[in-house]
């Protein structure tokens, strides 16, 4: 067990569980930003691994875990007046994140330009 495969394969386990439960709050962010992040976490948890041991290295992500629950268990619901575990109201999030809150607006702007041809 001296191999980091221990460490990719609980990472990765990490950020699928997230993306499956967690990832409509990151519905706009750019996808290379989203990858990036997963490979920073995966360079960061195997450098601390190589150098300081995995017990370390599961210590330091475990850590991680408390800035996700008080962003998501006390920011958001408590000062934002969003709920952390589904993001709603939706244009309160978006204003949030300041993201386009009419996410149709493309679509729908494509549609009726073509409907007027």
């Amino acid at each position: 067990m001296d191999s980091l495969w221990f460490e990719i394969a609980i990472v990765s386990i990490i950020y699928a569980l997230g993306n499956i439960l967690m990832g409509h709050f990151e519905e706009q962010t750019p996808k290379i930003r989203r990858v990036g992040k997963y490979l920073m976490t995966l360079i960061i948890v195997c450098g601390v691994s190589a150098y300081f041991g995995r017990t370390v290295s599961m210590t330091l992500l475990s850590l991680f875990i408390i800035p996700l629950l008080y962003v998501h268990g006390y920011y958001l619901p408590k000062k934002k007046g969003i709920n952390g575990w589904t993001g709603e109201p939706k244009s309160r999030y978006y204003e949030f994140r300041k993201w386009d809150k009419n996410i149709f607006s493309k679509g729908e702007d494509h549609v009726n330009q073509s409907q007027k041809r």
